[in-house]
């Protein structure tokens, strides 16, 4: 996903300075995206500026440096709905933040393309689920080095599978009672 798409979407939300995204994006957005450097929130806006996506005021301020106050233009906002409408490929990996960004901000401008959104996520992780949670699991060693314990790492691994197959049935549970609620508006 695109960081500008999360940008946009907290955009259509109501404007905002440069400073205030990266503050949001800090705290409320954290689970959102990895840090967002301050320079990378404004080199994007001054990309979507010269693009026709957003346009801003400034704010003075006294004692301080002025603030450019960002909001989202019509071509802005044809741009968003046309990625939250688009269609959504999942990654191998579940509970991806990518997911997580584009649900939270699909749900709050299209509640019918969320529903496709967690329809195809929840088809998507039950047939991941009935592909590979009753696979042979095996790791083999040939020649490994002499510090390698092989039946702790088989031990280690089996672990690691029983964890990801309690975590992918909690997301699933969670997918599938988030359709309800969608559905129920």
């Amino acid at each position: 996903m695109k960081f500008e798409y999360v940008l946009l979407a907290l955009l259509s939300f109501r404007p905002y300075s440069g400073y205030d995204l990266r503050k949001w994006l800090e705290v409320e957005g954290q689970f959102l995206r990895s840090r967002a450097h301050h320079s990378q929130i404004y080199r994007l806006l001054a990309r979507m500026v010269a693009d026709g996506w957003v346009e801003f005021e400034v704010d003075p301020r006294e004692g301080r440096p002025d603030a450019k106050v960002y909001r989202l233009t019509s071509e802005g906002r044809r741009v968003l709905l046309e990625w939250v409408r688009s269609p959504y490929e999942p990654p191998s990996r579940f509970q991806d933040a990518d997911f997580m960004a584009r649900f939270g901000f699909t749900v709050a401008l299209d509640r019918q393309a969320a529903m496709v959104l967690v329809g195809t996520e929840f088809d998507y992780r039950r047939a991941q689920v009935a592909r590979f949670r009753n696979r042979p699991r095996t790791l083999r060693f040939e020649q490994p080095v002499p510090e390698v314990d092989p039946e702790m790492a088989r031990a280690a691994f089996e672990r690691m599978h029983e964890h990801g197959a309690r975590s992918v049935d909690l997301w699933i549970t969670w997918l599938e009672e988030t359709m309800r609620w969608l559905e129920a508006g």
